[in-house]
This record gives C-alpha cells, structure tokens and sequence, in this order.
C-alpha cells in the first residue's frame, strides 16, 4: 500500500478562494498594495508551499516526539528546529504583511495567512516563536515609542530576537483584571518589574540572542481592575546602557519550570519569574494603565492566529486520511456476494465518504472563514474611504471570535475523523493523525477558551454600536446570496441562509433587550450556543460564497469540473446537516433553559 504524498493544503483550494472567491487581486487597486500582482502573491504562495513540504514538515515528528528540554536553568529545543529557523526568516515569514518601512513585503494579510498555513500544517510549533514575534513587534510599532522601536522592533522584525505575550498569572488565569505583577518607576526611566507569569509560550529557548516579553503589570500606586494594568517590554538579556545600547546583560529573567503539553509539543510553555533579585529592567510601552487595550492588538492577531494554526492542522490530517483511504483495501462493495474478488479501497464505502465529506466541509469552510476575516484586516487598515475602513473594522472585531473558534472546535472533530478513518493504525503513534489530533486540543484554550470567546461576541461584538457589525454582516450576507442566485446556486440554500440570518438578528434582538433590563446572567447564559449558531450560519455564508464561485466556474468550462463539483457537494452536505441545527440552536437561547444555571456546586 502506497499512501500518496501529504499536500498539507491543497493548492488548488488557495487558489480558489484567493482568486475566485474573495478577488484577491482586487486589493493591489489599494495604494498601500499597488506594487503588487497575482504573479507577486503566486511566487511567494510558492516559496512557501515548497519550504512546508520539502524542509518543514520532515522536522514534525521528531519535534513532537522531542519537546524542548529544561537544562541547567535554561531551555534547549530540537537541533532541527535550530536548522529550519533562519531559512524561515529569510523567507520572509515575518514581515511578509509588514509595511516596507519596517523592512516588510507589504504583502495584504489574506496572502500572507494563507501562504504561512502551508507552513503551520508542516510544523505549528516552529511557526509559533515567529508568529508571537511578528505580534510582539506590531505591538511595539504601533504603540512604542522611537526608543523601544530601535532597541526591540528592529531587532524582532529582523528575527535577530523573538517575541512573547507574558500575560497569565497562576492566581488569575485568563482574568487580567486580577493580574499582580508589579513596576516600580526608577529616577533612570526605566521600571524594575517584578511577578510570575505561566502559560507562556516561546518563553526560553536557543534559537535566538534574545527574548522580548510584553509583560502586563501594575505601577506601584495604580487603580485596581483592569485601568490600573500597563505594559512593559521585558527583555530576557537587557543592553548594559539605556537606551544608548552597549553590551547584553542578564536581566533577572528566570525560568520556574516547563509544562509539560500534549501538543504543540516543540514550542516551550513555560512558569516565568521577573525580577527575583529586584533587578528586573522593563520599559513602558505606551501610556501608564493602557496595557490591556494595546495587548488586545497582539491577542486579536494570535486569535486569528490560532484559527488559521487550527485550519491547517485540520488540513493536514484530514489531506492524510483522504490519502490513506484512497490507498487502503479494505472490505468490498455492500452488494458483493463473492469473496474471491478484490477489496477495494475504503474510500469505496459510504461511511468513510461520510467521515472524508464531513472533515472537507470543516476544512474548506475553516480556510475560507479565516481568508475573509484576514480580507476584512486588509480593509480595515487600508481601504481608500475611511467609512469603508470602519465597516471592515466592525466585521474584523465580529468575527475574530468565530475565526478563533471554530476551527478550534470544529477542527478537532475533524481531527478525530481523520484518525478514525486510519482505524487501528490511528490510535498508533506510528502513524501521524493522533499528533495532530494532540495538537488540535489546545487551539480551542490558547488565546482564550471558547467560553470566552462566546462571552465576547455575544456580550461586546454583536451589540456594540447598536449591533452596526451584525448589520454590516447581514449585508455582506444579502450580496453573497445575490451572487449565488445569479450563478444558479440551488435556490433553497439562499432562502434558507437568509431565514437563518434573520433568526440570528432577532435572537441578538431579544437577548440584548434582558441585557438592557439589567439581566446580564439572563443575556449570556447561552453565550456558548449562541457562539456555535453564529459560527454555522458564517460558515455556511463562506459555503454558499464558494458554491456561487464553483457554479461560476462550471459555467465557463473551467476545469476540473470535478474539482467544482467537490465544493458543490460539500456546500450541500452543510446546509443539509448542520444548517437545520440554527432553530434548535436559536430556541436554545431565547429559552434561558437554566439547568446549569440553577445547578449548585454541591449537586455535582
């Protein structure tokens, strides 16, 4: 049996959305974007593909079967991480949507993100220490002033250094409202900070000089809760003159002990200590008491982040399972009758299409949904009419929480039909679903759980500016929809996309009004349903956006016809399986059903 090679995308599919779904080219109209062409985003999507076959995807097994190792205070990774992590930075992963200012490419988001999940399908965790840096450099450039800029975003943006978020106190977990870390101003402008952190990840390694932390704290004497937390940048080592520069000196930066993970295995978690020996140097960035609005910058960017991670991981399994069900033979046809004829392939019986169809519908629906929402970025940021740009900014804000999630949740049941597919070989390590499957679990925690994400959308993002980003979204919908009439889309999926929106609108309607009465508990009791409804019905969108374009291309002979023909059966497969969940889903919501509302601790 001979499994075909993993194309960990297909590159077909990129292609599709970015040119025929989404009109990427379009945005090279855009001053900020004019030197570019199809030919220029087609030769990077190039380089990247043959990295993530040809180089990364051969470390992923060793590095996941060998996570870094906590030696004598300090953190070593797997030398093949060492080996592939220059070429990454000369391939220009991490300033590829940077401007040309910073020394980036320029390139707009939605080509960046979807050339750098080849590269996070072959290896996630060596894409991770770039993807924080690139984060933690934005952060800085944005917000930092000239001093910071010289001494830190160069260096990150050049991959001299790394990055990190150091956000996560062991007491306070995701609330950083009660984060405790201290800094303490000195007469030299520079602040001794002080505090444990946990959870973070990219926090110590030797792939680099130098490590940059954007560390939340507290000045001595500032408000509680949330207005009272700032920013600082934290370097591990730290010039011996500031900010004239001179040489790298320690700067009280230790490492408290490494997490153990079952995924994501090659890049380090870490408990982290500031300033034990009260010589811990940070730098504010920013204003005093404004850290959690410039950190929410880099979270929404790791959010997406995490929801592109989360496609391409599903990617990778689901494109290895379809190549192991077209190899193996297994069993013959239910009305065979002779045993002396030959098996064929499991991919010949219903249940596994069922399971192939199932994680393509996740997959494809997953890179469409986070190729839109980088599209809405590249608006935001550079749309020409600035009503343009804020209307781009209320549809990024709405769906950064879906992106993050539902690749993540969805993602890892599409994980789990992979490795159900292999059958016994699956549950074996000797055979990759299982890892990826590890992997997958902690896209649904990172950059904050589901739970929170269901919070933020129902209890920020749909309401805010009296609910102007549902509206926005239910525009973007109605035009899709006109679209897919005009190409001859099935005329039942469009009436029902469209019944389902309004459902949403009305729902959003009811729950906001017990929001307004005062009752908040009432409001988001069901915020996680609300988050899954939400996440079918944008889902859906994307695959009637895909179907409208596969008919388009079937019209004008394009070819495969087979190819088409997949997207059309895919689209069929979500309204037809998970469309219909939206009136259960919504009635869910609009019950205030209380059981674990009412449910008290003692009765578990």
């Amino acid at each position: 049996m001979t499994i075909p090679q993993n194309p960990l995308l297909n590159d077909r599919d990129v292609e599709f959305l970015l040119y025929e779904v989404l009109d990427a080219p379009r945005l090279c109209e855009l001053p900020y974007f004019a030197d570019h062409t199809r030919e220029t985003f087609d030769l990077y999507l190039q380089s990247c593909r043959r990295f993530a076959r040809e180089v990364l995807f051969p470390t992923y097994r060793p590095v996941d079967a060998s996570p870094p190792r906590f030696e004598g205070g300090a953190v070593a990774v797997h030398p093949t991480l060492k080996q592939v992590f220059q070429p990454m930075i000369e391939l220009g992963v991490l300033t590829a949507a940077r401007p040309a200012d910073v020394g980036g490419q320029q390139l707009p988001l939605v080509v960046a993100m979807l050339a750098g999940a080849y590269l996070m399908a072959a290896n996630l965790s060596a894409c991770g220490y770039l993807g924080l840096t690139t984060a933690a450099a934005h952060l800085i450039q944005t917000f930092g002033d000239e001093a910071l800029k010289s001494a830190f975003m160069t260096r990150l943006y050049a991959g001299e250094w790394t990055g990190t978020m150091a956000l996560t106190e062991p007491q306070a977990g995701s609330s950083l409202a009660d984060v405790q870390a201290r800094a303490e101003r000195t007469d030299a402008g520079h602040y001794l900070v002080r505090g444990s952190k946990i959870f973070i990840s990219g926090g110590d390694h030797d792939l680099a000089e130098n490590i940059v932390h954007l560390v939340l704290a507290r000045i001595d004497g500032a408000p509680p809760g949330i207005k009272g937390v700032s920013l600082f940048a934290v370097p591990k080592r730290r010039h011996e003159r500031w900010p004239e520069g001179g040489r790298l000196v320690p700067n009280d930066v230790e490492v408290a002990g490494v997490i153990h993970k079952i995924g994501w295995r090659g890049l380090p978690s870490l408990a982290m200590s500031f300033g034990e020996r009260g010589d811990c140097h940070g730098y504010l960035v920013g204003n005093p008491h404004q850290g959690i609005s410039y950190m929410f910058q880099m979270m929404n960017e790791a959010r997406i982040m995490v929801g592109v991670n989360a496609a391409a991981t599903a990617s990778a399994a689901y494109h290895e399972a379809l190549g192991y069900a077209l190899a193996r033979p297994q069993g013959r046809p239910l009305g065979s009758k002779d045993p002396r004829t030959p098996q064929v392939p499991i991919v010949e019986h219903a249940d596994v299409r069922r399971m192939l169809l199932r994680q393509k519908a996740i997959v494809e629906g997953s890179l469409a949904l986070v190729s839109t929402t980088a599209r809405y970025a590249d608006l935001a940021a550079h749309a020409a009419d600035p009503a343009e740009r804020e209307r781009a900014q209320r549809l990024l804000d709405l769906l950064t929480p879906i992106t993050k999630t539902f690749p993540a949740e969805k993602g890892f049941e599409s994980n789990a039909l992979a490795l159900q597919v292999h059958g016994g070989y699956g549950y074996s390590s000797e055979y990759l679903p299982e890892a990826w499957l590890r992997d997958q679990k902690l896209n649904s925690i990172h950059e904050g759980t589901t739970g929170i994400q269901g919070l933020d959308l129902l209890g920020r993002k749909v309401v805010a500016g009296g609910g102007a980003a549902l509206m926005a979204l239910g525009g973007e919908v109605e035009q899709t929809i006109g679209r897919a009439r005009r190409a001859g889309v099935e005329p039942a999926w469009c009436e029902r996309l469209g019944a389902s929106m309004s459902l949403l609108g009305e729902l959003t309607m009811h729950l906001a009004e017990a929001g307004l009465r005062g009752d908040v508990e009432r409001m988001l009791r069901h915020s996680a349903d609300y988050l899954e409804l939400a996440s079918i019905l944008v889902v859906a969108w994307q695959w009637l956006a895909m179907a409208a374009a596969a008919r388009e291309g079937l019209a004008r002979g394009a070819s495969p016809a087979g190819f088409y023909e997949g997207k059309l059966c895919a689209a069929q497969y979500w309204f037809s399986t998970e469309l219909p969940r939206a009136p259960a889903l919504a009635a869910l919501c609009r019950s205030g059903e209380d059981s674990y509302a009412r449910m008290r601790p003692e009765w578990f």
